[in-house]
């Protein structure tokens, strides 16, 4: 996986935008994404306060295009939000000097189990 600005990109990052989206997290429109019941408790359970983000002045949710796989992750401040909670729980470290985030063996394992993405 890589980081596209502060939100996780790449092949796990799409995956993770097409499992919230398969979930329910998230409802897509087009461009336009937005967060339904079944998501905010989701991500509350995940440790994400939807209600403050919606505070901040970036959107919440937008899409964003990936370059290599040619399809939209999740962009936003809850896309931020999201890779600094895997951050947080010690699933992932940035490589120092790249956009590379490399997954520790068992938090890629937490992090498909959570999202619900095909190992």
């Amino acid at each position: 996986a890589r980081v596209c600005y502060d939100h996780l990109a790449g092949d796990l990052g799409v995956g993770l935008f097409d499992a919230m989206r398969a979930a329910k997290w998230i409802a897509v429109d087009g461009h336009d994404v937005t967060v339904p019941k079944t998501g905010r408790t989701a991500f509350t359970a995940f440790g994400i306060d939807i209600a403050e983000l919606e505070t901040l002045r970036r959107p919440l949710c937008q899409t964003c295009l990936d370059w290599s796989v040619r399809r939209s992750h999740l962009a936003g401040t809850l896309g931020a939000a999201i890779l600094d909670r895997i951050f947080e729980l010690g699933w992932a470290k940035r490589v120092k000097d790249t956009r590379i985030v490399a997954f520790s063996p068992a938090g890629e394992k937490a992090f498909k189990s959570r999202f619900g993405i095909a190992a």
